[in-house]
């Protein structure tokens, strides 16, 4: 009623649009302000925690973080300076984490690493090592699960991305700078190197290893202990060292079964 009224009334004056929008406000202002006391500072680090988040004592929050509603915190847990923990999520035991953004209801299990330094160097003039900055962050979209002890690099020169309901099985590697669609779907012990490109619901079998700066095509489907040395540009299934397509993949072990049998007949 009392929103009624004042529309009625600052709908005779010339200024009614101005008005309305600052009164609008004052209810958006004062939602906000009730979702912000909501919000309060973890004694552990100092970092910022929602109220219905389920954090363990032992956890580490470091100033500059925060964690949204209804999350769920394992104990020895780490979030570091500049990261943000989407709403629903669940992180597991001793996991480690930092220049990092989660999105909404990721599972990211027991000791995963997400947002340390990427591999990274360089030799100078007087060959020394050197190592190149690494100061971007990592993004995880929405709905992804990251499996026990896997890394994910922060990136370099663009950020790393994890696509929406993308599922990474344990014990996987992600380079820096390495961009991965949506609904893609990487097995155990896959090794991804820096700066590649991955479509959208692409399959990595079991330790497939993928070169640095190469693009897999969406729909692509890479066979067990496959290696892409070469961009992916036809959606399909591929396979083998170097990654070929299917039939060709299995024509070459057939023909080297033949071979093998003719030399010991």
């Amino acid at each position: 009623m009392a929103v009624k009224r004042f529309v009625h009334y600052y709908r005779l004056t010339k200024t009614y649009k101005q008005d309305f929008g600052r009164f609008c406000n004052l209810f958006s202002t004062k939602s906000d302000i009730e979702s912000r006391q909501q919000f309060q500072k973890w004694h552990n680090g100092g970092g910022i925690f929602h109220q219905s988040a389920c954090i363990d004592s032992t956890v580490l929050i470091e100033v500059g973080a925060i964690v949204h509603s209804k999350a769920v915190l394992g104990a020895n847990v780490c979030i570091g300076s500049g990261t943000v923990v989407g709403p629903a999520v669940t992180i597991g035991q001793s996991t480690n984490i930092g220049n990092c953004i989660i999105g909404d209801s990721c599972i990211i299990h027991n000791g995963v690493c997400i947002g340390q330094d990427g591999f990274g160097f360089f030799v100078d003039e007087h060959g020394n090592m050197l190592k190149k900055p690494q100061l971007l962050n990592a993004r995880i979209g929405n709905h992804v699960e990251i499996g026990a002890n896997s890394c994910i690099d922060r990136g370099s020169w663009r950020d790393t991305v994890i696509g929406d309901h993308s599922k990474i099985d344990n014990l996987v590697q992600i380079g820096h700078n390495v961009a991965i669609g949506k609904s893609c779907m990487l097995c155990g012990q896959v090794g991804i190197a820096g700066s590649a490109t991955i479509g959208d619901y692409v399959t990595l079998g079991g330790r497939v290893a993928v070169r640095d700066h190469v693009s897999i095509a969406s729909k692509v489907r890479l066979a067990a202990n496959s290696c892409v040395f070469k961009d992916i540009t036809e959606p399909g299934d591929y396979g083998g060292f170097p990654a070929v397509p299917i039939h060709e993949w299995r024509r070459q072990v057939a023909n080297q079964i033949c071979s093998s049998k003719k030399r010991t007949s």
